[in-house]
């Protein structure tokens, strides 16, 4: 079955303020911040309030990001995680369906 290559696709979005609220919340609780130093292997991340979309595989998109994004991908000073399903449902946010989000380690 060969591939499709999506030519255009629109990531941007829009949240709720409450929702974004809640979300931020939950990105930034001590417990949760705890989880990525350890899987990142760094001592201190901190929440870079950017998320994004992720967008399918295309020439101007290879990494599956935004390409203004792609900067903290190559970057060892950030780490990108797929927002937590759990953390979308109490936020109460649907769509879209998928968000990822940066953060910056710190020395």
């Amino acid at each position: 079955m060969p591939f499709k290559i999506i030519q255009n696709f629109d990531s941007s979005f829009t949240l709720e303020p409450q929702a974004q609220e809640t979300l931020f919340n939950l990105l930034k609780s001590e417990s949760f911040l705890k989880q990525i130093c350890q899987h990142s292997k760094s001592g201190k991340v901190e929440f870079a309030e950017l998320l994004f979309q992720p967008v399918p595989y295309s020439l101007s998109t290879p990494k599956g990001m935004p390409a203004e994004l792609e900067k903290y991908n190559e970057s060892d000073e950030y780490v990108i995680i797929n927002v937590p399903p759990n953390f979308m449902f109490t936020a109460k946010i649907f769509q879209p369906s998928r968000l990822c989000a940066v953060y910056q380690k710190i020395s």
